[in-house]
């Protein structure tokens, strides 16, 4: 019986320690795991890593969302029809008809598709004339540039990166 009650108190406050762990613990593990691979990709494509690392938290849901766990997509990337040759996952949860993802093998993939997506396509061009630590006009360029049909994308992002201080990762290169 003394077994069987000290067993119940283990599980009872596992259950509590596992309900503690919140989604900013988990933005903040998600963090720690990509911010050397977002200043990498700033290192080469010039785009802010605090930029990079709030539109994947942002469209990945901190790399929980179905298209980042199924897809290793943390950009929310689509097909964009004819133009993606390569894998395409389809999620079907949140629309009335399939929609088309890119795939990529690895999570590391996912962000290089993004420094070239947006540092090969004419409509983005003017923010490389930003400096890299301006990561409030780059929130709203990319808005301008219809990066995302949501009027708060910009505010969404810079709300992002002032609260987890993503803004110190555009200074460490």
């Amino acid at each position: 019986m003394k077994r069987i009650f000290s067993f119940l108190i283990l599980m009872w406050s596992c259950t509590i320690c596992f309900a503690q762990y919140t989604m900013d613990d988990r933005i903040y593990d998600y963090i720690d795991q990509y911010k050397d691979l977002a200043m990498q990709e700033m290192e080469q494509y010039k785009i802010p890593a605090s930029i990079t690392l709030a539109q994947a938290i942002y469209a990945s849901k901190a790399g929980t969302n179905k298209v980042a766990t199924q897809a290793n997509n943390h950009f929310g990337i689509t097909c964009h029809s004819t133009e993606w040759t390569g894998d395409t996952y389809y999620e079907t949860d949140n629309h009335a008809e399939d929609y088309c993802f890119r795939k990529y093998a690895t999570v590391e993939q996912s962000y290089r598709d993004h420094s070239i997506f947006v540092s090969q396509r004419s409509r983005y061009v003017k923010l490389f004339y930003l400096p890299v630590t301006d990561y409030k006009s780059w929130a709203k360029g990319l808005l301008e540039a219809g990066y995302s049909s949501n009027p708060r994308y910009a505010d969404t992002l810079i709300s992002i990166i002032e609260k987890y201080y993503l803004m110190h990762y555009d200074r460490k290169t």
